[in-house]
């Protein structure tokens, strides 16, 4: 997670993750952390701790095991993505162990999903999300659809939570597909 609001999002997909057998590994940027603390009532590492997570990472230990390439990962999801999360993944600039996991995850050919969240998008932002997407990672804007009439807040979440999951291959019932 880092710091763009919506850590509605990171919540639920940690929670689905958990859900579904996965083995997770979290880490938030510091303004992730505080965003969720504001956003959600709650300090980031003592709730991941509640929802299952193997391990919570301090996001300045770029010598932590998700770090490497050694340490197998099935996949890497940011969400929500800052904007200058995504340029710094975007450029290779790791700061922290958010942007470093991005990177891992790019250079070992794993699954990148990232969710960002801003709005409106600026030239920059358009680019750098352009340019992470041509280095394989998936960019699922958290901007849910209304065509499946969703009945709140909840549902909105799911569906686009269900769409990440999607990309990283996790199988899942949060939303109801077309038919």
């Amino acid at each position: 997670m880092t710091g763009a609001s919506g850590a509605i999002y990171c919540e639920r997909a940690i929670r689905a993750l958990t859900e579904a057998g996965a083995e997770v590994h979290v880490v938030a940027s510091s303004w992730g952390a505080r965003v969720f603390a504001e956003e959600r009532d709650a300090d980031f590492a003592d709730r991941c701790r509640e929802l299952g997570v193997c391990r919570v990472y301090d996001p300045s230990d770029l010598a932590a095991s998700v770090s490497s390439g050694s340490f197998r990962l099935a996949g890497t999801l940011v969400a929500p993505c800052s904007m200058s999360s995504l340029a710094a993944m975007a450029t290779g600039n790791a700061r922290n162990l958010v942007h470093r996991a991005g990177a891992v995850a790019l250079k070992e050919g794993w699954p990148l999903v990232v969710m960002p969240r801003e709005s409106p998008l600026s030239i920059p932002d358009i680019k750098n999300m352009l340019a992470l997407a041509q280095a394989g990672a998936a960019i699922v804007p958290a901007r849910p659809g209304f065509y499946h009439k969703p009945a709140g807040i909840e549902e909105l979440v799911d569906q686009i939570v269900g769409r990440a999951l999607d990309r990283l291959g996790v199988e899942h019932e949060l939303f109801r597909r077309w038919e």
